[in-house]
């Protein structure tokens, strides 16, 4: 069976399924709909990644070198599950976690009754919940009917691929991606500075408390938040750090020579980059909610804190 297991020895933020084959990104026509909440970036010359002491360099986030990328447009928050919903509807398309019949979900979100779940070696806070997926996130009790403004999660790498081929898009570089998120700042450590919390202002949804076991919602969430409630960066795209992992195209490496010019990674891979961290982020034990931050999942994998955002060409 697909992806019969998780796969034991991941790390903390990105579980991986076990799958005896990889599942294939499927085309579909491209979408007859509009979507105008985009952001129009000139793209140009900016530092990629960091030397920052907060940094990690086990995953290959230094040094910090030059870079350029051309102009491109990228969606101004993640994909929502109404977005979603409308390609669902109109591809009829099946999710990896549909079709191989569950999903990561964390077990703070499970009720306290909720049938046994297998976990994660060394992350125990992970479970395997058959039946969840993008429109059950937490299993077939759950809906997405009070979350249509979230961004969609429990989307695989090859399911993201086949929404933005569908929206006549693509997912964005790693490179693109850290362009996109500093802002127009000169390398800032998050998308509003260097600040986790500026005059005590919450600029994103993490964990706060002592994790797995308590969150203190100071942000005011628990699991995902509805996509625009932080502050954009200054080129008006919104959190783009917190809330969920987003994918990229990039194939995932910690030895890569990733400066020049519009730089797009390994020509092949085990794993892709996942940027950003997400709402179960926290200090203590992973602080990978900044922008130079990475870490990485295989293509099919998905779980309840990864979504994704696409990209646009623009002609220069």
């Amino acid at each position: 069976m697909l992806g019969d297991k998780p796969k034991e020895n991941d790390n903390c933020c990105a579980p991986q399924r076990r799958s005896e084959k990889g599942s294939e990104v499927r085309h579909y026509q491209k979408a007859r709909i509009r979507h105008e909440d985009v952001i129009s970036l000139a793209g140009g010359d900016f530092l990629l990644g960091t030397n920052s002491p907060h940094g990690r360099p086990q995953d290959g986030e230094m040094p910090i070198v030059q870079a350029h990328v051309l102009p491109f447009a990228i969606d101004r928050y993640a994909v929502t599950n109404s977005q979603y919903l409308t390609f669902i509807e109109d591809a009829g398309y099946t999710t990896d976690a549909e079709q191989i019949g569950w999903s990561f979900v964390f077990a703070g979100l499970l009720p306290d009754d909720f049938e046994d779940t297998r976990g994660v070696q060394g992350s125990p806070w992970w479970r395997q919940v058959f039946g969840a997926c993008w429109n059950f996130p937490e299993g077939p009790q759950s809906s997405i009917q009070e979350r249509m403004d979230h961004p969609v999660t429990h989307i695989s790498w090859n399911d993201a691929v086949a929404y933005a081929n569908w929206i006549g898009g693509r997912l964005p570089t790693e490179a693109e991606w850290e362009f996109a998120a500093q802002g127009g700042l000169k390398n800032p450590i998050f998308p509003w500075g260097n600040e986790l919390e500026p005059d005590g202002q919450h600029f994103m949804n993490v964990w706060q408390g002592s994790f797995p076991d308590k969150n203190l919602e100071s942000d005011g969430w628990y699991g995902t938040a509805p996509v625009g409630s932080y502050p954009p960066n200054q080129y008006g795209i919104g959190e783009m750090t917190g809330n969920v992992w987003e994918w990229c195209s990039d194939w995932y490496s910690t030895e890569r020579d990733r400066g020049g010019n519009n730089p797009k990674g390994p020509s092949a891979g085990e794993s892709k980059v996942i940027k950003g961290g997400s709402y179960l982020c926290h200090d203590s034990y992973c602080n990978r909610y900044r922008i130079a931050a990475r870490s990485s999942t295989t293509t099919d994998s998905s779980m309840g804190h990864l979504g994704f955002r696409t990209v646009r060409d623009v002609e220069n």
